[in-house]
């Protein structure tokens, strides 16, 4: 059974393409920051059944990352499609012009420096072990990468980065056959969108989104499935909008 390293699979968007992975196939394995007895965390296991594991994981501990995969490995076997899905939203949305470096150094710690990181791990393990299974890279971005948010500028640019990331990988480990991709949600319905869900809801009813309604974290899982198994290792390198049209340019 392939092995699915999801990061911050407990809820929203990665809890979605947990529980598809494992519809899947895939014993997943969900790191992230909360206590193995966090509600959430419970509750997500308990959703993706009996070959899912939990193991506590802060991603802007670069440290640890060796130790995160030694005890994956040691647990359920080498990870075979690593999701890196982690991510935190700005802490205030509010002018650029005011935005401070501790906002900043928070959010790209994690977007950016803590997944560059894992994902480094990840691949240097992937290349040293010999393969059962298909093996993937796939970032879990957001329209942000290309889509301009003055009140939330760390976010895009820490989205930004992860997409240069996403292409790197791609080059470096296709030689190997490792497939990277990068998936770009639009607007979905998750914890970190409750807040403007009012604001959003009006937005899309006005034509925001071409596809007239919220995104889910099932459509994410959706995308994830052929990608992990291997369906669409010739497109290493792909950039995937998974975003109901948002990100479409139109006059």
């Amino acid at each position: 059974m392939p092995i699915a390293l999801v990061t911050g699979g407990q809820q929203g968007i990665g809890l979605g393409i947990a529980e598809a992975l494992a519809g899947a196939g895939f014993a997943v394995a969900l790191a992230s920051l909360p206590a193995a007895d966090d509600p959430a965390v419970v509750q997500a296991l308990g959703r993706l059944g009996p070959e899912a594991r939990y193991f506590r994981h802060d991603v802007q501990d670069i440290a640890h990352a060796p130790a995160l995969l030694d005890a994956i490995e040691a647990g359920m076997g080498p990870v075979a499609a690593h999701v890196s899905n982690a991510g935190v939203p700005a802490p205030v949305r509010g002018d650029m012009l005011a935005l401070a470096p501790d906002s900043w150094d928070a959010v790209l710690g994690v977007n950016l420096r803590g997944a560059f990181f894992l994902a480094q791990e990840v691949a240097r393990r992937m290349l040293a072990q010999p393969a059962e299974h298909y093996r993937s890279i796939t970032f879990i971005t957001s329209v942000s990468a290309a889509m301009a948010s003055i009140e939330r500028a760390e976010y895009c640019v820490s989205k930004a980065g992860a997409a240069m990331m996403a292409q790197l990988f791609a080059l470096r480990l296709a030689p190997h056959g490792v497939g990277v991709f990068e998936l770009r949600p639009g607007i979905i319905a998750t914890g970190m969108t409750a807040g403007v869900q009012q604001q959003y809801t009006a937005r899309i009813s006005g034509g925001l989104v071409p596809a007239g309604r919220w995104g889910q974290p099932a459509d994410i899982g959706q995308v994830m499935v052929p990608i992990a198994t291997g369906r669409m290792g010739f497109a290493t390198g792909a950039v995937i909008p998974v975003d109901g049209g948002l990100s479409i340019a139109r006059l």
